[in-house]
């Protein structure tokens, strides 16, 4: 039952990180508006990074914001994960990318408004590192297939 649950998990995850994809990318007008999405010219990370950090890393952020490199690696990010997450591959790689992200988004809202340290972000790399440890791919996803592939073979990382 535990890696049913741990699967579940998983799997629900990598949706949460799929939808911030096809949202950002389509604009399906739930955080981003259609006429803002990237297929229609707009920046994924320019609105929250111009205007939604605070604190002692803001102005880092704030520089950062629409920069064409860093919205390609935020997307990638949220589609890498999303989908690794989703099928059950490659979870240790995925859950320190998407560990390093949920740490960058933290650091660019610190310190969190409702607690000294710890929000969402902190939670998420939480469970994101412990997926990536435990072999939830094998339970409803392609894990098993996956592990006997070449490159996770070669890279375990890749795991």
């Amino acid at each position: 039952m535990q890696k049913q649950v741990f699967a579940l998990l998983r799997i629900t995850l990598g949706f949460i990180f799929l939808w911030a994809f096809f949202d950002k990318l389509l604009g399906l007008g739930f955080a981003t508006t259609p006429e803002k999405a990237w297929l229609a010219g707009g920046s994924p990370t320019l609105g929250y990074l111009k205007f939604g950090t605070h604190g002692p890393f803001a102005g880092t952020f704030q520089t950062l914001a629409g920069n064409v490199m860093v919205d390609w690696l935020f997307m990638l990010g949220l589609l890498g994960v999303g989908a690794a997450f989703v099928l059950g591959i490659a979870l240790r790689f995925a859950a320190l990318g998407g560990g390093l992200m949920m740490i960058l988004m933290w650091l660019s809202a610190f310190p969190p408004k409702n607690n000294p340290l710890i929000d969402e972000h902190i939670i998420y790399l939480l469970v994101l590192l412990s997926i990536g440890r435990v072999e939830t791919g094998n339970v409803l996803g392609l894990g098993k297939w996956w592990a006997k592939t070449s490159i996770a073979k070669n890279y375990p990382i890749l795991r």
